[in-house]
């Protein structure tokens, strides 16, 4: 087979792989940093050449044919394996290099990875990290990620974690005009007859429950009210404007704590819990760059225990 024929077949396989991970030409042309038609162009001619169908198309989706699962499932671990291969060869440079692509939730990400980041990548200018926010619970394999930040650290099979972030309290807060208008919360139970911002979860679709503990007591409230969203910021401007009460880590209201705009009740019934931990692939052979980052996240969370 001629090399530019070689070639060609590894860009399109490359191409394949990313649109049967993805279920999506749209996504995997951003990914790629290519048009959707160059993408769908280059599969459709993959097609051809091989004579079988690989995907499924319809105007609102994507699936993998027999044939495509197939190919997914050999030509998708070889390449994993070159990536894997040519990240191994970072260790070899006398400086660390490359780019680090890293998911976290927006609250994790400003919190934990931003400091770190603004820190070290002055002094390392090879090294580059892409920030994927996401407050699901992220498959970082299929989101071709070296690491996630997520609290706790029950994680899949395969994984180690580090913990990088100090414990976390809650906070359960209201502007001044609205406690004076429906009274303030003494227990948890009071919070039934409140108005409660719900923070709905990407991961299950779920509605985060509240937890609240005291001398051994562990109460659980689920958050009823008008408004429910997905972002935690929502919650924040939603609570600003004295639409209700929120409960979320209170590094989301220092700056309104401090400045009189919202006030904290139960501030008792919330006991601190582990902070953010780091997770990552155990078989993964690390870059330079990655350990670099890794490293320096572990500084700084065990600077905050001293």
């Amino acid at each position: 087979m001629p090399i530019e024929t070689s070639r060609e077949t590894m860009r399109d396989l490359v191409m394949f792989v990313t649109v049967a991970r993805e279920l999506s030409f749209t996504r995997a042309a951003a990914h790629l940093g290519l048009s959707q038609t160059a993408v769908s162009y280059t599969i459709k001619a993959l097609e051809e050449r091989l004579g079988v169908r690989l995907l499924t198309r319809t105007t609102r989706s994507v699936s993998l044919t027999e044939a495509g699962e197939r190919l997914l499932e050999t030509t998708g671990a070889h390449l994993d394996g070159i990536d894997t291969a040519l990240a191994g060869l970072s260790t070899l440079r006398d400086k660390p290099a490359g780019m680090v692509r890293i998911a976290a939730s927006d609250h994790a990400a400003d919190t934990i990875l931003r400091p770190v980041l603004e820190r070290i990548l002055p002094h390392y200018p090879d090294v580059s990290a892409e920030i994927v926010i996401d407050n699901a619970m992220t498959d970082i394999a299929a989101e071709r990620c070296d690491a996630g930040i997520r609290l706790g650290e029950h994680l899949a099979d395969g994984m180690v974690a580090a913990k990088v972030g100090p414990d976390i309290r809650m906070a359960v807060v209201a502007t001044p005009e609205y406690f004076s208008r429906r009274g303030h919360p003494t227990v948890p139970g009071d919070l039934t007859d409140h108005s409660c911002l719900a923070l709905r979860l990407q991961t299950h679709g779920g509605i985060y429950s509240w937890e609240f503990e005291k001398d051994d007591q562990i109460v659980n409230i689920r958050p009823t009210g008008q408004i429910v969203s997905n972002l935690p910021a929502q919650i924040v401007s939603y609570c600003l404007s004295g639409m209700g009460v929120a409960c979320m880590p209170e590094s989301y209201f220092v700056e309104f704590l401090a400045n009189g705009r919202l006030e904290r009740v139960l501030d008792e019934w919330c006991a601190p819990f582990g902070g953010y931990h780091i997770y990552y692939p155990s078989r993964r052979q690390q870059t330079q760059a990655f350990s670099l980052i890794l490293s320096e996240m572990r500084k700084a969370s065990a600077a905050t225990h001293e």
